[in-house]
C-alpha cells in the first residue's frame, strides 16, 4: 500500500510520510503485543515506573522539536504545540507514580469463616486509538496508564498526525521500553483493520478517544468479543456567564476554554450562555479579544490562531456557520476562511442565536462561538442540559454556593468553575451521556487497564 502522505494545513508542503499498514499487518503486531504482555505483566512495578519517568525526562528534553513536528502536521499554533508536549510528557510522570500505586485490599468475610483478598491484574493486550487534534497527548494519556498496569498494546494513531505518534514510540524505545510491548499502526482507511484487530481474539480492552458516532460504532463491534471498553467521545461544552461574574474572569476564561487548540477540543466551550445583565459587555470583550487573533502558519511569528487539520475540516466549521446564520444568527466577528493551501477559519462570533438554533446541538470543533442571551441561568438549566453529551461544563460566579449548585446540576463529567481550563494529568477526566465511558487520568485511569480479582482464603 502507498505510504501516507502527511501534509502541513498551513502550507500544503510535504511534512513527512508514513506507513500506511494493511489489515495484514495490524495483525501482526497485536500478536506481537499479546506474545509480549507474559513478560511486561510480570516484570517489576518499580521497573515499568522508571521507564516512563525517563521517558517523561526525554520528552522535557525535546519539547521544543517534538513541539515544531506537532505544528507542521497539525496547524495549531507553537504555543500551543509546546503546552501539548508538556502536558502529553506529565502523564508519562504522572503513571510513573502510579505504577507503584497499584491497590488491593484484604477484608475478613462478615461471617468470619474465611478471609477475601482482592487484587489487582492488567486486563491484558489493548487496542488505544487516538485522535488528530492532541497527536502527543492523547497517546500519552492511554500509553501511561497501560503500561503502568501492566498491559501491552497497539497504538492506532490518526492519519493526519502520524509522525507524532511515531515520535512518541521511538521515546519510549530509548527509555528503555522492550520490543513488541507497543506497536504503532496507521492504517488508512482505518475501519476494516480496527475491526480485524478487535476480532483476533488477543484484544482485551479497546480505549478510544474519537468522536460519538465512531465510538458506538466500536462499542457495537467490541461487544462481539465482550471487550473491555474505555470511550472518551465528543462534547457540547456550554460556557455559563451568571449576572453576578467578573466578566473580565470571564472573557479571560472563554479564551482559553474556546480557544485553546483553536477550538479543536472535545473540551471546547460550543455555547455560550451569558445573563441578560451582563451580555453587552461580555459580548463586546469577548469578540474584541476574538477579532485581536492573527490567523496563520503556526511557526510565524505573531500567528495566534493556526489553520483547521484538512480541507474537509474547514469546510465542516464553515458550513456550520452557514447553518446558524442561515437560522437567525448574526456574524459579529469573522466567519472568513483562508483560501487553499491554508486550511484557515476566522475566530468568529455568532450571536442573535436563538435557543432552538441547530448549531448549539453541533460539536463545532473550530473558532465558533455561538452566544445565546438568557434571563436567568437556573431556568434555562433544562435548555442547557438538553443536549447528548455531557464531557464538561464552565460556570462563571462571583457566588461560590451558586456556583456548586450549579456544578451539581449541570449533566457532566466535569465542570470548570471560574476556570476555563479543567484537563490534568491527575484528575480524572472523562463525561457521561454520550460523552463516554470510564475516565483517563488520576488513579481512575490506571485502573480503567486494571481487572479486579478476588481470592477466598482462609488460615
Amino acid at each position: 500500500m502507498p505510504d501516507i502522505e502527511v501534509v502541513n494545513p498551513a502550507t500544503g508542503e510535504t511534512v513527512g510520510r508514513a506507513p500506511n499498514h494493511s489489515i495484514a499487518e495490524c495483525l501482526d503486531a497485536v500478536s506481537a503485543v499479546a506474545a509480549a504482555f507474559p513478560s511486561w505483566r510480570l516484570t517489576a512495578p518499580r521497573a515499568r515506573g522508571e521507564i516512563l519517568r525517563r521517558a517523561f525526562e526525554i520528552m522535557i528534553a525535546e519539547q521544543e522539536e517534538l513541539a515544531r513536528l506537532i505544528v507542521r502536521e497539525n496547524g495549531k499554533v507553537l504555543a500551543d504545540a509546546r503546552a501539548e508536549v508538556a502536558y502529553a510528557a506529565e502523564f508519562f510522570r504522572w503513571f510513573s507514580e502510579e505504577a507503584v500505586r497499584i491497590d488491593g485490599d484484604l477484608r475478613r468475610a462478615p461471617n468470619g469463616s474465611n478471609w477475601l483478598a482482592v487484587t489487582r491484574e492488567p486486563v491484558g493486550p489493548a487496542l488505544c486509538i487516538t485522535p488528530w487534534n492532541f497527536p502527543a497527548a492523547m497517546a500519552t494519556r492511554k500509553i501511561g496508564p497501560a503500561l503502568a498496569a501492566g498491559c501491552t498494546l497497539v497504538l492506532k494513531a490518526a492519519g493526519e498526525t502520524p509522525l507524532t505518534a511515531m515520535a512518541v514510540a521511538d521515546i519510549l524505545q530509548r527509555a528503555g521500553l522492550p520490543d513488541d510491548v507497543v506497536r504503532v499502526v496507521t492504517p488508512v482507511p482505518p475501519d476494516e483493520a480496527v475491526r480485524a484487530m478487535l476480532a483476533s481474539g488477543h484484544i482485551r480492552k479497546l480505549s478510544f478517544t474519537g468522536s460519538t458516532r465512531v465510538g458506538s460504532v466500536l462499542l457495537r463491534q467490541a461487544a462481539e468479543r465482550i471487550i473491555n471498553c474505555s470511550m472518551e467521545l465528543g462534547g457540547n461544552a456550554p460556557f455559563i456567564v451568571c449576572g453576578d461574574a467578573d466578566v473580565d474572569a470571564a472573557v479571560d476564561g472563554a479564551m482559553i476554554a474556546k480557544m485553546r487548540n483553536g477550538g479543536a477540543a472535545c473540551t471546547a466551550a460550543n455555547r455560550f450562555f451569558v445573563q441578560r445583565s451582563v451580555s453587552g459587555e461580555f459580548t463586546d470583550k469577548f469578540s474584541a479579544r476574538m477579532s485581536a487573533l492573527v490567523l496563520g502558519d503556526g511557526l510565524a511569528g505573531g500567528t495566534t490562531l493556526g489553520p483547521l487539520v484538512s480541507a474537509a475540516q474547514q469546510s465542516r466549521v464553515a458550513g456550520l456557520v452557514r447553518l446558524a446564520t442561515g437560522a437567525g444568527a448574526e456574524v459579529l466577528c469573522g466567519g472568513g476562511v483562508t483560501p487553499p493551501p491554508m486550511h484557515g477559519h476566522e475566530a468568529t462570533v455568532l450571536v442573535g442565536v436563538g435557543p432552538d438554533n441547530p448549531v448549539l446541538g453541533e460539536e463545532i470543533f473550530g473558532p465558533v462561538a455561538p452566544i445565546v442571551v438568557v434571563d436567568d441561568i437556573e431556568e434555562s438549566l433544562p435548555l442547557i442540559n438538553g443536549v447528548d453529551h455531557g464531557l464538561v461544563s464552565y460556570v462563571y460566579t462571583r457566588d461560590l454556593a451558586r456556583g456548586m449548585r450549579l456544578a451539581g446540576a449541570l449533566e457532566t463529567g466535569m465542570v470548570g468553575l471560574n476556570r476555563g481550563l479543567v484537563s490534568d494529568p491527575a484528575a480524572p477526566f472523562g463525561g457521561v451521556k454520550q460523552s463516554g465511558i470510564g475516565r483517563e487520568g488520576a488513579h481512575e485511569g490506571l485502573l480503567e487497564f486494571c481487572e479486579t480479582k478476588y481470592v477466598s482464603t482462609e488460615w
